[in-house]
């Protein structure tokens, strides 16, 4: 099955798995997007849209927040000693399609929202911050204490460059 998907005024063929770059995109990688312009549905049947097809979204996931190539703009104007140069990178989104859905559906979660929810895995991760804790208290014991202030003071002694008079500097060679 297939759709094709309107999004940053482009239009994208996509399929489930498929790992599309297209313009930036509010979300942090591993978000969940939906898609709800489908023009057009693909497969057994297809469904053509007017200018949508009524009750179909694609979802994805991003995957990373990125920006293309380097293009260069550069303007002259001959013979007038006028010249532009002007960098540009757009930002783009890659983005995972993991669902295409027909009749109103919306899309399943995936096993790290479910987590965030409070399904099957939540246990898992509620034991994580306690282990993590466990980790520190362990790491802080291992490390070497910092030596005080008055031990790298003595080590060091402080240096004070002299001054000359001020007097000395303004006055004339003459009257040296």
């Amino acid at each position: 099955m297939f759709a094709v998907i309107k999004t940053g005024g482009k239009q994208y063929r996509v399929a489930e798995k498929d790992v599309i770059t297209v313009d930036k995109i509010k979300g942090a990688p591993g978000d969940l997007v939906e898609f709800a312009e489908v023009l057009i549905v693909g497969g057994d049947n297809v469904m053509v849209g007017t200018p949508t097809v009524a009750g179909a979204s694609v979802a994805g996931e991003v995957v990373e927040q990125t920006r293309g190539a380097k293009v260069i703009a550069f303007k002259k104007r001959r013979r007038k000693n006028s010249r532009r140069k002007r960098g540009h990178r757009q930002e783009l989104s890659v983005i995972r399609i993991t669902e295409i859905l027909t009749d109103g559906r919306k899309p399943t979660l995936r096993p790290q929202a479910e987590e965030a929810e409070g399904g099957p895995a939540a246990a898992e991760l509620a034991a994580a911050p306690e282990l993590e804790a466990e980790a520190a208290v362990e790491a802080d014991a291992s490390e070497t204490p910092e030596p005080d202030a008055a031990e790298t003071a003595e080590a060091k002694p402080a240096r004070k460059r002299a001054r000359k008079p001020a007097a000395a500097k303004t006055a004339p060679e003459d009257e040296r």
